[in-house]
C-alpha cells in the first residue's frame, strides 16, 4: 500500500497551491503525517507535519506561506502553498508515520509509508 500525492504542476510566482496525499480508500486512516521536498540538485527537506493529535508544525521557511490540514476524509491530507516562489519548485513527497486500514474483518498499520511525489514548478 502506498499514498498518493496529486495537485502538482506549472504555476506562476505568487499564484497558490493545494497539494493532496491520499490513502487508497476510504477505509484507511492517516495518523501523522509529514510534508517534504527535494529541490533540483538539493537533499529532500522537511517542509511540514501534522500530528495525529491535529496539531501542525513547519520548518522555519514554510512558516506563514505553507499550511497543512486534513482533507475531506481521515485517509487525505493537504499541503497548500501560498505566494509561491521560484525557490519552491521541488518534488514534494508526503509520508504517514501510521497507515492504518479498517474493515470488518481487519485492521493492520503501515509505518513510515511514503507516496511517490509530485513535482512542483514555479515559474517567474
Amino acid at each position: 500500500v502506498s499514498l498518493m500525492e496529486s495537485g502538482g504542476g506549472l504555476v506562476q510566482a505568487g499564484g497558490s497551491l493545494t497539494l493532496s496525499c491520499a490513502a487508497p480508500g476510504s477505509t484507511y486512516s492517516i495518523n501523522g503525517m509529514s510534508w517534504y521536498r527535494e529541490p533540483p540538485g538539493k537533499q529532500r527537506e522537511l517542509v511540514a507535519q501534522i500530528s495525529p493529535g491535529g496539531s501542525n508544525s513547519y520548518a522555519d521557511f514554510a512558516k506563514g506561506r505553507f499550511t497543512v490540514s486534513r482533507g475531506s476524509g481521515s485517509y487525505e491530507v493537504l499541503l497548500t502553498i501560498n505566494s509561491l516562489k521560484v525557490d519552491d519548485t521541488a518534488v514534494y513527497y508526503c509520508k504517514a508515520d501510521e497507515l492504518v486500514e479498517s474493515t470488518d474483518w481487519l485492521q493492520r498499520t503501515e509505518y513510515d509509508v511514503w507516496g511517490p511525489g509530485t513535482q512542483v514548478t514555479v515559474s517567474s
